[in-house]
């Protein structure tokens, strides 16, 4: 294993003592501001149709400069790390700034947690072991049954190193792993073709990613995915009682629920959830929390992209709204601390409130009496994409996996079917929270404002009433 010279940008680029003069002169009278200092490397090699189709390595540095006012934020960047560019990006962030004086908020707490490793997981396996990690990917799929007629595998792994300095003279800095294992099949029977993907990541080493059992799981879930919507019938549609299942259906909270719960667009009074602190917006028995510190996690952070330390912020008690998450901007302007929950795409984009793992806690019932509640409906155990409309909540999600219920019992597969509601109406409509509670299995990314972050989701198995499915069937 290689060893990782650490990121040390002051050493290498630029005098920290000027770049602390430039930085003091960018945020003068201004509320708030840093500098954002990354480092990025990244490497994917992408196997699909039996042979490597891509291997990428990527390496990218830069900064970017903020300086907060009230409600209006400057923020410049570079690729470039010097004293030039940064007075450049100074006087184009101090524009924000303005005339007269402000009071520079205080510098975030500071944490001695340390939730990942801090080694690069790149260099975890040569490149010939990765390509022969894949190599046998492909062959076990193939193997498993004669169906299989496509298979696509990806080993990914990147290191992203922060530093960030405040006009105050705070220092914080961060190392954070990422990888991800995933596998595509593509099955066909009588002329029908289906596919099931599955895989695994985090913030951790991609030592035991590569493991034959790691993956082989990731295979097997794939290839039973595949087969199971190969034999699904037309979705039924039509209003009726939904079962979701417990882990990555989490994503649907993530975003009918998650977005509208984020600082900025219940300061602008944008989301459905505006104004309702202390209300009650969920069925009682519904807790829902994002937290950053779960160890190993993708969504996790040490540290956010500000240098606030990541929480565990309660948003919903009992199915009361108790809390929204935030930056610092959204935090003071609002009167309430920040939650650890401001982040960024890279050194290229200002940061915003942003959900790190979004989870409902469980409840009390086991799965099969959340299924016994469910007399007539749909048992949606797998999501791919949908859409949300974060000023009411509304939301469209395609089921990648699901079954018909009646009285309780788990029937045929069903394929097409579309689950259809808004989000603060269908946490009312929460009747059953399950005790199994589970974790995604490490591979989501969100998308806001066109910035991409990698996050986590959680759930246990609920029964919602009357949500709309829709499909190609009349049910």
């Amino acid at each position: 294993m290689t060893e990782t010279a650490p990121f040390r940008p002051f050493d290498t680029h630029l005098d920290d003592s000027r770049a602390m003069e430039i930085l003091r002169h960018a945020t003068d009278g201004a509320d708030d501001g840093e500098l954002f200092l990354e480092r990025r490397r990244s490497e994917a090699l992408v196997f699909d149709d039996g042979r490597l189709k891509t291997a990428s390595y990527d390496a990218s540095e830069g900064f970017g400069l903020r300086a907060v006012k009230g409600e209006t934020a400057g923020y410049a960047h570079s690729t470039e790390i010097s004293e030039a560019a940064l007075k450049r990006a100074a006087e184009t962030a101090r524009l924000a700034v303005g005339a007269g004086g402000g009071t520079l908020a205080d510098a975030p707490a500071a944490t001695n947690r340390k939730l990942y490793t801090d080694a690069d997981p790149m260099a975890d396996a040569t490149f010939p072991v990765k390509v022969e990690t894949l190599r046998e990917i492909d062959a076990y799929a193939r193997a498993r049954d004669a169906r299989v007629v496509q298979v696509s595998a990806t080993i990914a792994a990147s290191l992203q190193e922060v530093t960030i300095l405040r006009p105050d003279g705070t220092l914080v800095s961060d190392t954070r792993p990422m990888t991800r294992v995933t596998v595509g099949v593509i099955v066909e029977k009588d002329g029908r073709r289906e596919s099931g993907h599955h895989g695994g990541g985090g913030r951790a080493g991609l030592t035991g990613l590569i493991e034959p059992e790691s993956w082989k799981s990731h295979v097997d879930e794939a290839l039973r995915i595949a087969l199971v919507n190969l034999d699904a019938e037309p979705a039924p549609a039509g209003q009726m009682d939904v079962v979701l299942g417990n882990g990555w259906p989490g994503i649907l909270l993530h975003e009918a629920v998650g977005h509208g719960l984020e600082g900025d667009f219940n300061r602008k009074g944008t989301s459905a959830f505006s104004g309702l602190i202390g209300q009650q917006v969920a069925a009682k028995g519904v807790t829902v929390v994002d937290d950053g510190t779960i160890p190993d996690r993708r969504g996790s952070l040490t540290v956010d992209d500000e240098g606030t330390p990541s929480s565990r912020t309660v948003l919903i008690e009992d199915g009361v709204l108790v809390g929204y998450m935030q930056d610092r901007q959204n935090a003071r302007l609002m009167g309430v601390p920040a939650t650890g929950n401001g982040r960024r795409e890279s050194y290229a984009h200002a940061p915003m409130p942003r959900m790190t793992n979004t989870i409902m806690e469980g409840g009390s019932a086991s799965r099969e009496e959340v299924l016994a509640e469910l007399k007539d409906g749909i048992y949606a155990v797998g999501f791919g994409g949908g859409q949300v409309d974060i000023t009411n909540g509304k939301f469209v999600f395609s089921c990648t996996e699901a079954y018909r219920v009646q009285n309780g019992k788990i029937g045929a597969p069903v394929k097409g079917a579309t689950l259809i509601g808004d989000g603060p109406a269908a946490m009312k409509q929460i009747r059953a929270i399950g005790n199994d509670m589970a974790l995604d299995p490490g591979v989501g990314n969100c998308g806001k404002a066109g910035q991409w972050v990698p996050v986590g989701v959680g759930q246990p198995s609920l029964l919602i009433g009357g949500l709309t499915v829709g499909g190609s069937a009349t049910g």
